[in-house]
């Protein structure tokens, strides 16, 4: 098995002690780390699940690029929500801005705490063609 690191100039760094590379490829499946809603700088965006959401699918759109793909190639989402039932309604629309057609098999869960205090993560599988 070989497996390559995508990194991506445009996408945020990585949270450095949760993990080293924003997504692996492996044949022609990529596999990308979770994303959350912050700025470069690692600060969480302001404006709640929402910008979070928004700014969590926007990295994982840029380090789908830097794989060579884009969201239509996502096979796979992991959601994970702090607050499950307040948020899930909210996130889903910015989500569903996102994945407007043919949407991604999907599975969202309610977790106690995220990195930097992150109302909302998310990860991807994805094909290559």
């Amino acid at each position: 098995m070989t497996k390559q690191i995508v990194f991506s100039e445009e996408a945020n760094p990585p949270l450095p002690v949760y993990c080293k590379c924003s997504a692996v490829i492996s044949g022609k499946t990529i596999y990308v780390s979770g994303s959350i809603g912050i700025t470069r700088d690692m600060q969480l965006v302001e404006g709640g699940v929402q910008a979070q959401t928004r700014a969590a699918l926007d990295n994982m759109t840029k380090v789908l690029k830097g794989a060579g793909v884009g969201l239509e190639s996502v096979l796979k989402a992991n959601i994970y929500l702090t607050n499950l039932q307040r948020d899930f309604t909210p996130m889903n629309e910015v989500y569903l801005e996102h994945f407007k057609s043919n949407p991604p098999a999907r599975t969202c869960i309610g977790v106690a705490a995220l990195p930097l205090g992150a109302e909302v993560e998310i990860e991807c599988i994805a094909e290559l063609p």
